[in-house]
């Protein structure tokens, strides 16, 4: 039986190929967009005519009757959903309220897990997709004019934390994927006029991660077996130094404390 997976923000970029991904492996992949829904169809499309199934849905996620009409056309059109993918973002939009990038990064992520949760089966996934500017933002300095975005998608990412033992105990899965800037996504360009030496900085670490590669990851992510809230790095070998450095770290001083 395929599974039912919908892609919030999947009309292009990571979300868009992510469905891809997930089509050629077998799920239906419900492609999820707030206005854009010609290039929803197409994508939708470009998976059937590759031997998959796809259909899409239109909603503003950050709008809170939108978010819970599209879980409800969801169930009407299924009857479950076995995977939600939280992949949508946004923040760097020139028009958008002061307020966006808190209601989109955070509250819609929350609201939307919770609106699943009751038709998610146990084995259920919720996948949450971030950054590592954003994931490690407490510890590493945040390009310049990305900190909104930062701020509000780690905000998202503790509050979906949060939730783990509701998720674990209707036996859903919940987990992180973090990325490098990946080369490509509108993020990137949109930096690269606002701080360029930001994204050189980054490129000096290594090659940036494609959005085949990372939108692999989030695939992946789907049918990982890990602890609850358990976090998959793609690219920016620096972060996941430092990473290692501070799990150490709190070990070491969880054994001081408990010593």
């Amino acid at each position: 039986m395929k599974r039912i997976v919908l892609i919030t923000g999947a009309s292009r970029g990571i979300g868009a190929e992510t469905a891809r991904v997930l089509g050629q492996r077998g799920d239906h992949v419900i492609v999820n967009y707030r206005e854009k829904r010609k290039r929803a169809e197409t994508i939708a499309a470009q998976i059937v005519a590759a031997g998959g199934s796809a259909s899409v849905a239109g909603a503003d996620i950050a709008d809170p009757d939108s978010a819970a009409g599209l879980m409800a056309a969801v169930i009407a059109d299924f009857g479950r959903l076995d995977v939600l993918i939280l992949n949508a973002s946004g923040g760097l939009e020139r028009d958008a309220a002061p307020d966006y990038a808190m209601r989109l990064n955070r509250d819609a992520q929350t609201r939307l897990a919770r609106l699943a949760v009751p038709h998610l089966p146990p084995g259920g996934r919720i996948v949450f997709v971030t950054s590592h500017q954003a994931h490690f933002s407490r510890t590493r300095p945040v390009p310049a004019g990305y900190e909104p975005i930062a701020a509000s998608k780690r905000a998202g990412e503790d509050a979906l934390r949060a939730m783990i033992p509701e998720f674990t105990s209707s036996g859903i899965d919940f987990t992180v994927v973090s990325g490098d800037m990946i080369d490509g996504t509108i993020i990137v360009r949109l930096l690269e006029r606002r701080d360029p030496e930001a994204v050189t900085g980054r490129r000096a670490h290594g090659q940036l991660p494609t959005v085949e590669e990372f939108a692999t990851a989030v695939a992946d992510a789907t049918t990982v077996t890990a602890e609850p809230g358990h976090t998959i790095h793609v690219g920016g070998a620096d972060f996941a130094a430092a990473h290692q450095v501070e799990n150490r770290w709190r070990r070491t001083e969880s054994h001081a404390s408990i010593a």
